[in-house]
């Protein structure tokens, strides 16, 4: 069975790029293409799957609502999808312990875990508070896929 260290290999390739999915009030389901990366929780220091998300994403209505939240990763003909509870911390979600200086640093490190590089962190600081930027942390209570056994994350085969 594929593990959180899987999901952390597949989100290296492509910029961790990945499909986010999450529930709607009505039983529909919402699904984005996001950036992702494994990071460790900063509440509870286990590892997540962590996402940048806008501050009026319907995503995160969702998530508040009690939506759990599903992350696809697809590399060539293997795939892993990461199932579970979500996190958030923003402006309007600041759990205990978290201030706006750790937030920033938080969407920082979500960002490099996601395969992002910046030239002027100050400018990146700017643009995630005038978002009103949120780290989106999932929880990984399932993880499912297949993990090809001879054949890297990127191969076709």
């Amino acid at each position: 069975m594929p593990d959180i260290h899987d999901v952390g290999s597949y989100l290296t390739h492509e910029n961790g790029l990945a499909v986010v999915s999450t529930t709607q009030a009505d039983g529909r389901v919402l699904s984005s293409v996001v950036n992702c990366g494994v990071i460790d929780h900063p509440i509870n220091g286990k590892p997540c799957v962590a996402l940048v998300s806008r501050g009026r994403a319907a995503r995160l209505n969702h998530v508040r609502r009690g939506s759990q939240v599903t992350i696809a990763i697809r590399r060539g003909w293997s795939w892993l999808s990461v199932t579970g509870p979500a996190d958030l911390v923003g402006p309007d979600d600041l759990p205990d312990g978290i201030d706006a200086d750790a937030l920033r640093l938080l969407l920082r490190e979500v960002f490099h875990a996601a395969g992002g590089t910046h030239d002027d962190y100050d400018e990146y600081d700017r643009v995630m508070a005038e978002d009103a930027r949120v780290a989106v942390l999932v929880a990984p209570d399932r993880i499912l896929g297949v993990v090809p056994t001879t054949a890297s994350p990127g191969s076709d085969r």
